[in-house]
């Protein structure tokens, strides 16, 4: 996505946060990752880039980021666009523990995933990596080796300091009055959309439902044919997403359609362009599992993907 995006004319930057991708392992501070270490080296990093205010993406642990960066830094975010993960305790699902289980979600495309634990190989990181990716999503041979070389350098520099892996979520109860996004995230004015892969299979897709009820300024969209990365499951598709609205602030009716906007509740008219004949009506009831999705969207003429 930043190729694409600094191909369109935006400034993109892609930091490794501390303790993952080549983030420096030298001191023990800096492999720490919990939720206060994140936001902080998330605005000291603007602050030496004198990115006073920007847009901010993050996918899965960099969405959960992204939600608590905006709810404690707000005057400096222009837009947030987040993909598949968690957005704080805005509803029940404040934790991995909280979460629905794959098992019981109706859109999954492996019901019976389990996870893979990386053992630190090339192979076992294509396996790990291909296990949340959708269907016949073939991953580039290159981002294969960065990931392996990035996880043998931070799982280096967590067991030369003593740092355990923890969640990242918020446990101290005193933070919690920092980072909780309850009554917090879902009053913030800036345009937020989330793109929920229908097939996630790290989290299933009810749990971007629960999240959607408790967030009435996020506009959601449900593309199919999605893992846990949609990005890499459908490159062009959230490329197009994101250029839109980072350009405009709001995703063109073509576009939000391939996309999978939700149905779920009324379309957010300022988020997305309505078509000459209007929005469809919400019908959260289509949302019941694939056959009725399928044949509510088809039925609004809003076929899903072949």
């Amino acid at each position: 996505m930043a190729v694409a995006l600094g191909a369109s004319g935006f400034r993109v930057y892609c930091p490794d946060r501390p303790g993952y991708g080549l983030a420096d392992t030298s001191r023990a501070e800096y492999v720490a990752h919990d939720v206060k270490a994140q936001v902080d080296f998330l605005n000291m990093f603007a602050d030496a880039l004198c990115l006073e205010v920007f847009h901010l993406g993050g996918n899965s642990g960099g969405c959960i980021l992204s939600a608590y960066y905006a709810v404690t830094h707000p005057e400096r975010v222009r837009s947030l666009f987040l993909i598949a993960g968690l957005i704080g305790d805005i509803c029940e699902i404040a934790t991995i523990e909280d979460k629905i289980p794959i098992s019981r979600g109706k859109f999954a495309s492996n019901p019976d995933f389990k996870g893979h634990a990386w053992q630190g190989t090339e192979a076992d990181m294509a396996e790990a990596m291909q296990s949340i990716a959708y269907g016949g999503t073939q991953l580039p041979a290159d981002l294969i080796k960065m990931r392996t070389h990035a996880g043998l350098l931070q799982r280096a520099g967590r067991a030369r300091f003593g740092v355990q892996y923890v969640p990242f979520v918020v446990t101290d109860p005193n933070l919690r009055q920092v980072y909780s996004t309850k009554d917090r995230l879902d009053r913030l004015t800036m345009p937020i959309i989330y793109l929920f892969g229908l097939q996630d299979v790290i989290s299933a897709v009810e749990n971007g439902f629960k999240q959607e009820d408790a967030a009435s300024n996020i506009q959601f969209f449900y593309p199919d044919k999605c893992g846990h990365q949609g990005q890499t499951d459908r490159t062009e598709l959230f490329n197009q997403v994101a250029l839109e609205f980072f350009s405009t602030s709001r995703v063109s009716w073509s576009t939000a359609v391939e996309a999978g906007v939700s149905l779920r509740r009324p379309i957010d008219p300022e988020r997305v362009e309505e078509p000459a004949d209007g929005f469809p009506t919400a019908a959260p009831e289509i949302y019941a599992n694939p056959e009725s999705l399928a044949a509510g969207l088809s039925s609004r003429g809003l076929a899903p993907v072949k």
